[in-house]
């Protein structure tokens, strides 16, 4: 993971064209397992693509990817090692640019803005969750949810960061500094610090990979639990088709193409289609 994806405070960010798709000799319109109705789009993706390296060396992460995000609604990406799908969310989440296309965070052209915009957009309307939990040592857990608020100059909710932290089971731990807490617990401070400004989407990725199952189990959740219960919405990398089962829709990427999707997924299911991308 980039530099950039891993400071937590450094911001915060469908097959759209129903053609049909073709991989490794699979083909398929989707893989979807029903209807959802349109909603709004809280993030899309617009013909992007992603370059590293020059000449014989380049490498293409991503390839004229079209993908779009609906508001209040889980959504899981998946794809075999390589496939793109964390430079997709990084594309999306404003922590790196692509080298061509366009990203929107709802209305807003985030891949035009430049460095200290996109900063304040990704502090004021993304949350970020890592694998690594990235709390500061020094500071409770109540200091470390609200850090990224303090540093806006804003003021907490303290409504809803309450309402937050009752939601994660943290309410006897906010005096505690990450060292004294468990893994599974530093990474629901880092889930409550996500939310806690309220923000227009959160990105997670691969949140789970450091927990151990229980405590996976437990985060995954209270994700689910916050978009359905607190409107959020929630873009989650993984490779664990249990973890993806919690989402509304999994995208699935393979070879920097968005190539299927599903809706109402099972682990089985996923772990079924994951196997004809060669997972």
């Amino acid at each position: 993971m980039g530099a950039s994806s891993q400071n937590a405070f450094a911001g915060t960010t469908p097959l759209d064209r129903g053609a049909e798709t073709s991989y490794k000799g699979i083909n398929h319109m989707s893989a979807t397992t029903s209807t959802v109705a349109p909603t709004r789009a809280s993030a899309r993706a617009e013909g992007v693509s992603k370059f590293y390296g020059t000449g014989d060396a380049t490498i293409a992460a991503l390839k004229d990817v079209y993908v779009t995000l609906e508001a209040g609604q889980f959504t899981a990406i998946m794809g075999p090692s390589g496939s793109g799908k964390s430079t997709l969310l990084h594309m999306l989440a404003g922590l790196d640019r692509p080298s061509s296309g366009e990203v929107y965070l709802g209305d807003i052209q985030i891949s035009s803005l430049n460095d200290k915009a996109l900063t304040l957009l990704r502090r004021d309307q993304i949350g970020f969750i890592f694998q690594s939990f990235n709390l500061l040592p020094t500071m409770s857990a109540a200091e470390n949810i609200v850090l990224p608020i303090r540093i806006a100059g804003r003021k907490p909710d303290q409504a809803w960061v309450t309402s937050i932290v009752d939601k994660l089971g943290l309410a006897d731990r906010l005096t505690h500094r990450p060292t004294e807490l468990s893994g599974g617990q530093q990474q629901r401070v880092a889930a409550a610090r996500a939310l806690a400004s309220r923000p227009q989407i959160v990105f997670a990725d691969e949140p789970t990979g450091a927990l151990d199952s229980a405590s996976g189990t437990e985060l995954l959740g209270f994700l689910r639990k916050a978009v359905k219960e607190l409107g959020q919405t929630v873009v989650m990398v993984t490779h664990d088709p249990t973890a993806a089962s919690y989402a509304d829709r999994v995208l699935f990427l393979a070879d920097g193409h968005v190539v299927d999707e599903m809706n109402e997924p099972t682990a089985d299911a996923v772990l079924d289609f994951m196997k004809h991308l060669g997972a």
